[in-house]
């Protein structure tokens, strides 16, 4: 008896406290960043573009290449993210232009052991002379937008962006689709020198 009496209890415990159980609804962090700003970055390059007022840190310098070239870095503290842009002079079209392409869609392709996708955008301006490709790489990888301009004549300009942090796509996804909309105003606002 004394059996029973304890495992009815122990029965009676169990069922008679607390609240009935209700799953946490699914939810998402919402992440809202200002409403960009974009003023002309003049540098004394050989192009101009837009920038965000939220790309706080820019670093340009001359860069060591068997062309005139450029980098340029556009640093978003308040995302962690960078977008690093390296401009080189096609200095003869038939070699350095195939070669420039070339690099820099194999660059994106590399991705292609880690990435889900790589949806490609291509770009054209036919009035201000830039025609370009972005390239939206999805999954966790280290670059998740990459982009190239040109004129097909004298400059050729192309861009990563990166985060310090640790490459989860879900987590830096708000990150990165406000930093490709920033990608899209440089490739749609710049003028070549």
């Amino acid at each position: 008896m004394a059996k029973y009496s304890f495992f009815l209890f122990l029965v009676l415990l169990c069922f008679s406290c607390g609240e009935d159980y209700v799953p946490k609804p699914k939810a998402a962090l919402r992440l809202e960043y200002p409403k960009a700003k974009y003023v002309d970055l003049n540098l004394e390059l050989p192009f101009v573009f837009k920038k965000n007022l939220l790309a706080t840190k820019v670093i340009a310098k001359e860069l060591k290449a068997p062309t005139k070239s450029y980098g340029v870095n556009l640093e978003y503290p308040a995302l962690k993210g960078t977008i690093f842009l390296t401009y080189k002079a096609i200095e003869n079209k038939d070699e350095n232009l195939t070669a420039f392409l070339r690099d820099a869609q194999k660059f994106t392709l590399e991705h292609t052991k880690k990435a889900d996708e790589i949806p490609a955008y291509p770009f054209e301006d036919s009035a201000r002379k830039v025609y370009g490709i972005l390239s939206e790489v999805k999954g966790n990888v280290a670059s998740p937008a990459q982009f190239y301009v040109t004129d097909s004549l004298n400059h050729f300009l192309t861009g990563s962006l990166y985060f310090n942090a640790k490459p989860n796509y879900d987590s830096i996804l708000p990150a990165t689709n406000y930093l490709q909309k920033d990608i899209k105003r440089i490739m749609e606002s710049i003028t070549w020198e």
